[in-house]
């Protein structure tokens, strides 16, 4: 894949999930070297900061043109803090393509050596190590980067081969030289906001995966419960003007189009009315968890194709300080780096995530409890009741999973922290956001996972293999395939942890 001058998610998705190598595009070295003359000739004589200045509170200290380089080498080193668990491999990969599109923009004044090391790391899959804590998203990620930073250079760790090493020691198996730090490479690599970017990225194309999931599970116990399909219908849902509700909507008809199991409104209830009926065998409305979920999915896709904009906008974006404007001979000075953009989308991601997974631990409740259900034995149990469990240990897991993504979904981007000598008064806290939304997905898999298993179980019970629709089969039988049909008690972990693996690679 040839990089010039616009990403999109798609392209980040080639990359990081199928491992598509990648190639710079000539105009974009071009724009990148007169970028970098550009910023060497206009600051000999000029304040610049970051190039001759202290940082941060700092910037009022003039540095001595003797010491302009170690300035970069002491910024990198002296950030390079973080604690906690390591980011994904695939987080740092998606996070340093889009480092490497930004400082491409001909917007950063780097030299093309950066852009070249950056590129083969990529493609070798060199990944530095790179903590979840330390950014606060305003100056950008600069400790998260710090650490990219650190691995450019020729310092630190990287995970190579699935193993953890030396970077040096990977530099000289693979030939590899590090870049040798110009005028402002390192605040270059670490202004902006590529790590909070880069895992919402990540969160996106899982999000995605999750509503078709999400879909798929819906349609299954409409299909379980022989729901009516008007609260499917285009005429229903058309006269809500919401895209993303449309859409669902769209998508459940499909799915149910050859379902034996969907029923017609008029063929029950509309033709069958008896006068001295005070009571109606037949449902006349099926619980808001099963006929509302065009409501409900609907304003999660809507915001997730927002986020995805967003994104986009901001991976095709200079975001760091300052800004060269090599065409108009100028720099400029502002606050590119601060990430509130994506510090907004990942809450705002989390939030819709969290009730998607609210919306299966309810259906997966409708399914367990027989009292309400009235058509499968408690917990699902197809073993003895009061003797086997059936479904009864897996409900636990969904429930406190379900409630930890509610209290995670409290926003971080309203909670910021001054810090830097109160230089950073205002902060956006978006890799913390984007983090913490990772996470809220993660367990929006395992909840789903548990339902699923529940619905497959479900169908057993009835005997409706041959009657759901084809993309319910279909999904049933991917789900057999992992899990066999049981009705005496097993240990379920390795069970829901190859299901939520299966969905994950769907």
């Amino acid at each position: 894949m040839k990089i010039d001058n616009f990403l999109k998610l798609k392209d980040f998705q080639k990359v990081i999930v199928k491992n598509e190598k990648i190639e710079l595009d000539n105009a974009l070295l071009v724009r990148v070297n007169k970028s970098f003359q550009f910023l060497k000739d206009f600051s000999k004589n000029k304040i610049i900061y970051g190039v001759n200045t202290g940082f941060g509170p700092m910037a009022q200290f003039k540095i001595h043109d003797e010491d302009t380089q170690q300035l970069q080498y002491n910024l990198i080193i002296s950030h390079c803090s973080g604690m906690g668990n390591l980011l994904p491999a695939e987080e740092v990969k998606a996070c340093m393509l889009a480092r490497l599109n930004t400082l491409s923009l001909g917007n950063s004044g780097v030299d093309e050596s950066v852009i070249f090391l950056l590129k083969e790391l990529i493609n070798r899959n060199i990944i530095p190590l790179v903590f979840e804590h330390g950014g606060v998203g305003a100056s950008g990620d600069l400790v998260q980067l710090a650490h990219l930073a650190l691995v450019l250079i020729g310092e630190g760790e990287v995970l190579y081969k699935g193993e953890r090493k030396s970077t040096k020691e990977v530099y000289k198996i693979e030939g590899l030289e590090p870049i040798k730090v110009e005028i402002r490479e390192g605040l270059a690599l670490m202004n902006g906001t590529s790590v909070m970017s880069g895992i919402g990225t990540i969160n996106t194309y899982k999000a995605n995966q999750l509503i078709d999931i999400s879909i798929k599970l819906s349609c299954a116990i409409n299909e379980i419960v022989q729901a009516y399909d008007d609260h499917l219908s285009e005429a229903l849902n058309g006269t809500k003007r919401h895209n993303g509700q449309q859409k669902i909507a769209e998508k459940m008809r499909a799915h149910l189009s050859d379902s034996k199991l969907i029923r017609k409104r008029e063929d029950h209830l509309y033709n069958h009315f008896e006068e001295e009926e005070t009571v109606f065998k037949e449902k006349v409305q099926e619980y808001y968890s099963l006929r509302c979920v065009p409501q409900i999915i609907g304003p999660v896709l809507d915001t997730l194709e927002y986020t995805e904009k967003v994104l986009e906008n901001e991976i095709n974006s200079a975001n760091d300080n300052p800004i060269i404007d090599f065409q108009n001979q100028q720099v400029y000075h502002g606050g590119n780096f601060h990430g509130d953009y994506i510090s907004l989308e990942m809450d705002k991601l989390k939030i819709v995530i969290t009730k998607l997974t609210m919306l299966a631990e309810r259906q997966l409740n409708y399914l367990l409890n027989s009292k309400i259900n009235e058509i499968l034995p408690p917990f699902v149990n197809l073993g003895k009741l009061g003797f086997n469990f059936g479904m009864q240990g897996v409900q636990f897991t969904a429930t406190s999973t379900t409630a930890e993504s509610q209290m995670l979904s409290n926003s971080m981007y309203v909670h910021s922290i001054p810090n830097n000598n109160d230089n950073q008064d205002i902060v956006s806290m978006g890799t913390n956001s984007a983090v913490i939304c990772r996470k809220v997905i993660e367990n929006a898999f395992e909840v789903l996972t548990i339902e699923a298993i529940t619905i497959v179980q479900a169908i057993e019970c009835l005997g409706y293999q041959d009657k759901v629709s084809s993309a319910t089969k279909e999904l049933y039988n991917g789900i057999r395939n992992i899990v066999p049909s049981f009705s005496e008690d097993m240990v379920m972990y390795p069970y829901l942890e190859a299901v939520k693996k299966y969905f994950k690679g769907m």
